[in-house]
């Protein structure tokens, strides 16, 4: 056995033991319930919660409290409307306290930085209620700023009756004079409205929650032309009569998801937020949880956070595999004619070509990228290890990307190319972005290019041509831009 390449592989196994991103939730202290939207603010992250805190992020991926909303009460949304943020939050309600006699409130502030001089909640103004007696339930509401009309809604409700509808003012987040609000949903709680494409689609939480690992929360939607619906789901059952359709549900050791928030990091690049009711890794304690948003066939859809593993990265554009450009090592076969094949002698199974087998044919310093056919050979194998401890973005950690078995890792260049490097350093330009976009590929960006802003924000491994990886601008409207992590 080549000693080089067996420590190579010891080491890479190690590391990837030690450097391992949680399953679903992030990390640091990311305890909340209820949670808001996340909102960004002078380059950090805030998300609000049940009891009147929140939490706050620089990078998106690791999360403290500090986070301030006065007021208590319960399942806040906040969005950003011109320079000034919205808060709205449910006083009371949800059976707490021993009633359904609830409250809907709003506020606003400039900032949501608790440090800055600038940041003052206004006086809340109150846009809607329930008296504990009707059907209904004043808590866990949301908001949507009409894209199309500019026009502002805000949903409510729980189990205890239905979910209603009602509209806003988005200068002065009052209820607008004359609105009534309307009953489009039964059946859940902890809803959100969103648009696009065309559909507004409503979100609700369903099964039972605050009851640790054994709540039963999770999310479906429905989706309607209009705002005030109906909402149908996938097989055409109306909210409004119980129906809807999964977005997620328990798994990877955390269950109960809900209070669906979805943030638009970039066109194809969509990040939804809810809490799980428990953590089994953290106690069953309530945590925040990020997870990639996909788009199937017009319906939302969570997707599993990247974790890492060997794998072919392969161009959306051709299929063609990203690799070393190091000489193609031919492997040896004993070749029968296929028309004098011997059925009565059982064939031999051929080993697949070994890292030792041809990596002191490789070069000792950089190596330069190419794609081609994918043939399963080493220099098309790319083991890609989770480094939290470089820091992350929005619902996720960065990672390394190395030749499996070896320390060789991908890198960018100052001059926006690509190359290997013998070890890997840590060096931010060692650093990768994963992130799956909505139509189900990768986009994968460099923490930072040599000589370039940084984190950047702007240049993704691009396919320039059927042979060609290089470093450019992303486009979710070109293939150039997108790419498929194999484990075959």
């Amino acid at each position: 056995m080549n000693t080089r390449y067996f420590i190579s592989a010891a080491l890479l196994a190690l590391q990837s033991s030690l450097f391992t991103c949680p399953a679903e939730a992030q990390i640091g202290q990311p305890y909340i319930h209820d949670p808001s939207t996340i909102a960004e603010c002078d380059g950090k992250y805030y998300t609000f919660g049940t009891g009147g805190g929140g939490l706050i992020s620089a990078d998106g991926w690791s999360w403290r409290g500090g986070a301030d909303r006065p007021g208590g009460g319960a399942a806040p949304d906040v969005l950003k409307i011109g320079d000034r943020y919205l808060c709205i939050y449910g006083a009371t309600g949800g059976g707490l306290g021993g009633g359904h006699n609830g409250r809907i409130l709003t506020m606003w502030n400039t900032t949501l930085d608790p440090a800055s001089p600038d940041f003052r909640w206004t006086k809340p103004v109150e846009v809607a209620s329930s008296d504990g007696m009707e059907d209904q339930d004043a808590i866990d509401p949301s908001l949507l700023l009409d894209p199309t009309t500019g026009r502002l809604w805000a949903t409510y409700g729980t189990y205890f009756g239905t979910i209603r509808l009602i509209e806003l003012d988005p200068a002065t987040g009052a209820r607008m004079a004359g609105n009534r609000e309307q009953d489009i949903a039964i059946d859940c709680e902890a809803t959100d409205l969103i648009w696009r494409d065309g559909w507004y689609y409503l979100l609700g939480t369903h099964g039972t929650c605050c009851d640790g690992v054994n709540s039963t929360y999770n999310i479906v939607v429905g989706r309607s032309r209009s705002v005030t619906g109906p909402y149908l789901d996938n097989v055409g059952r109306d909210m409004f009569h119980g129906g809807g359709r999964m977005v997620v549900a328990a798994g990877g050791r955390v269950c109960g998801p809900g209070h669906f928030g979805r943030t638009v990091v970039d066109e194809g690049v969509e990040v939804m937020s809810c809490h799980y009711e428990a953590d089994f890794d953290r106690g069953g304690r309530s945590v925040l949880g990020l997870r990639p948003l996909l788009w199937r066939n017009g319906w939302p859809v969570a997707g599993r956070p990247f974790r890492g593993g060997s794998f072919a990265i392969i161009s959306e554009r051709r299929g063609y595999s990203l690799e070393l450009a190091v000489d193609f090592v031919r492997m040896k076969q004993e070749r029968e004619a296929f028309w004098r094949i011997d059925t009565t002698v059982a064939p031999k199974p051929i080993e697949a070509q070994q890292l030792h087998d041809v990596i002191d044919t490789w070069p000792k310093g950089d190596i330069a990228l190419r794609t081609g056919d994918y043939m399963f050979r080493p220099h098309q194998r790319w083991t890609i290890t989770p480094r939290p401890e470089r820091g992350g973005y929005l619902g996720n950690c960065y990672f390394s990307i190395a030749i499996s078995g070896t320390d060789r890792t991908l890198a960018a260049t100052a001059d926006l190319e690509l190359t290997t490097q013998p070890r890997y350093t840590g060096d931010d330009a060692q650093l990768w972005r994963i992130e799956q976009l909505t139509d189900g590929t990768y986009r994968i960006m460099p923490k930072a290019i040599p000589g370039q802003p940084a984190p950047n924000t702007r240049y993704c491994l691009y396919s320039a041509g059927d042979s060609t990886p290089t470093l450019a601008p992303y486009d979710f409207s070109s293939d150039n831009s997108k790419w498929n992590l194999s484990e075959e």
